[in-house]
């Protein structure tokens, strides 16, 4: 997935999107699968608020508030090739998640994604772990051995 329809925008048919990430697959020429059909990207803005994307075949405030909610989806072979330390956010779901000392913490069961960065869903057992995704906290990623190292903060 490389973005969401959140709302149409104006009357023209162009969307408001949230991206995960960057954005970066977000851009002209590219033909994601949109509620079921491939839609040329005709247009891409980027706001404070995420995106302003015009879709080819869109082209009313009504064309678009009916793809509230869609995702916009690219097959894997279609993503841009990532540089050594990239990886997709998909990948970390079943990793290892441990502390920086080497105590388990549990698995890797999702990702949210939040306004500010995305957080991973560590669960081992009935207890579940919250923990941002910036680099204060996040250590490490290591897909080879299917680890993540995590520093947890103290509570308040």
């Amino acid at each position: 997935m490389i973005g969401v329809v959140r709302a149409p925008h104006g009357v023209r048919g162009t969307l408001r999107v949230s991206a995960p990430g960057s954005g970066r697959h977000l851009r002209e020429g590219v033909r994601p699968l949109v509620d079921g059909e491939r839609r040329r990207i005709v247009r891409v803005r980027k706001t404070p608020k995420g995106f302003l994307v015009d879709l080819e075949g869109v082209e009313s405030r009504d064309a678009a508030a009916a793809l509230r909610g869609a995702e916009l989806a690219l097959e894997r072979t279609e993503l841009d090739e990532l540089g050594p330390e990239e990886f997709y956010f998909d990948e970390l779901i079943g990793l290892r998640a441990v502390e920086e000392g080497g105590a388990p913490l549990g698995e890797v069961v999702g990702v949210l994604e939040n306004p500010a960065h995305e957080t991973l869903v560590i669960r081992d057992g009935g207890r579940e772990v919250l923990v941002p995704f910036v680099s204060e906290q996040v250590l490490k990623v290591d897909l080879e051995k299917g680890v993540v190292i995590v520093r947890l903060l103290p509570s308040r």
